[in-house]
């Protein structure tokens, strides 16, 4: 029943690969030899692509490899229906692939899937080799423990602040009718997650301040902007909406203006989220590693409802990624200067 892509069987990767391709498909995953797993990638993750796969072969595990630029032209308009049917009758998925613009719908149609079947699914969208060798590598049964004390506290959360030396000072308000989730990269059948995980996060009820974004924006920003440590954006949020962008790099600010005004919610926090991986130190220019450090992110646009209980959509998101963050719930601080003070995460609540 295993089927392997013949280009990801062709294809050579780097040894060093293989632990954060295990870390994957045994910590994370926990793929069972009864499972079967639907893979997709695309040419410019071909080498992770092939070195997944060649855990997956390894291992004996039931398999589909889909690479998707020879399935349908990029950007994608839509998921190619195969790969569609395929996830109809697998177990688990994992999604290697290197995001291009305007293809997030395609990915929504992926993730519907998901989420109907209740699938385990890996999102590695825009991994890397760094990613591969760094975020990959995490001890995720450490970052767990740490995910759940960090989850255990925002869960009851009424108010979360955070303040960083850029100029970060935004608050948080949070109501228990939308649920905190947790995607410490142990992935369960409850909530699809990214790779490499780490964070908790929900919708909040309202979002108020300023964010001073001297790490990374999101989406296919990220690769073109990368880290924004000598050039921040500096945006300002009030009753959740964005209010202002500014930047000294005028093309930045315009580009995420108009990234933020594609629908009517595409302006909204959708997202208040606390990194948990303590494996990851500092910001590279990737989302999907950088939004994991640990501190605070927020993401304008879907506030993925079906999971947090929100009741407005939209078909945007983007997150937005600061540094040395000190945080407070309900008055306790959490982390100072981007390191959690584990004392009191795991100090009784008084």
């Amino acid at each position: 029943m295993t089927e392997m892509n013949s280009l990801l069987h062709r294809t050579p990767f780097d040894p060093a690969f293989r632990e954060g391709a295990r870390n994957a498909v045994e910590s994370c995953l926990r793929v069972q030899p009864n499972e079967k797993v639907t893979l997709i990638t695309d040419r410019a993750c071909l080498e992770i692509g092939a070195a997944l796969a060649w855990e997956l072969e390894r291992e004996q595990l039931a398999f589909h490899a889909y690479v998707l630029d020879d399935m349908a032209p990029r950007p994608l308009t839509d998921m190619p229906a195969e790969v569609l049917a395929d996830m109809e009758t697998s177990d688990v998925s994992i999604f290697a692939v290197k995001a291009q613009a305007n293809e997030l719908r395609t990915r929504m149609q992926m993730t519907d899937v998901v989420n109907r079947r209740k699938m385990r699914h890996a999102h590695m969208v825009n991994i890397d080799r760094r990613i591969m060798l760094e975020g990959m590598r995490a001890d995720f049964t450490e970052v767990d423990r740490i995910s759940t004390l960090v989850w255990q506290m925002a869960s009851t959360a009424k108010v979360i602040r955070a303040t960083n030396p850029a100029g970060t000072d935004i608050t948080g308000l949070f109501t228990p009718r939308l649920k905190w989730l947790k995607t410490s990269g142990i992935i369960s059948p409850n909530k699809w997650g990214n790779l490499p995980g780490g964070e908790t996060f929900t919708t909040p009820e309202r979002v108020d301040g300023r964010f001073v974004i001297d790490g990374v924006v999101g989406d296919y920003l990220c690769e073109k902007y990368g880290d924004l440590r000598e050039y921040p954006l500096t945006i300002e949020v009030a009753d959740s909406r964005l209010q202002s962008a500014q930047s000294a790099n005028k093309e930045l600010e315009a580009e995420f203006w108009r990234y933020c005004h594609t629908d009517e919610n595409s302006d909204r926090v959708g997202e208040f989220a606390i990194g948990t991986n303590t494996g990851v130190h500092d910001v590279i220019g990737n989302i999907l590693q950088d939004e994991k450090i640990p501190g605070i992110h927020i993401a304008f646009g879907n506030p993925y409802g079906a999971h947090t209980g929100a009741d407005w959509y939209s078909a945007t998101h983007i997150d937005v990624v600061g540094r040395n963050f000190d945080i407070w719930i309900d008055g306790r601080q959490i982390m100072h200067s981007g390191a959690f003070l584990l004392d009191s995460l795991t100090a009784p609540v008084v």
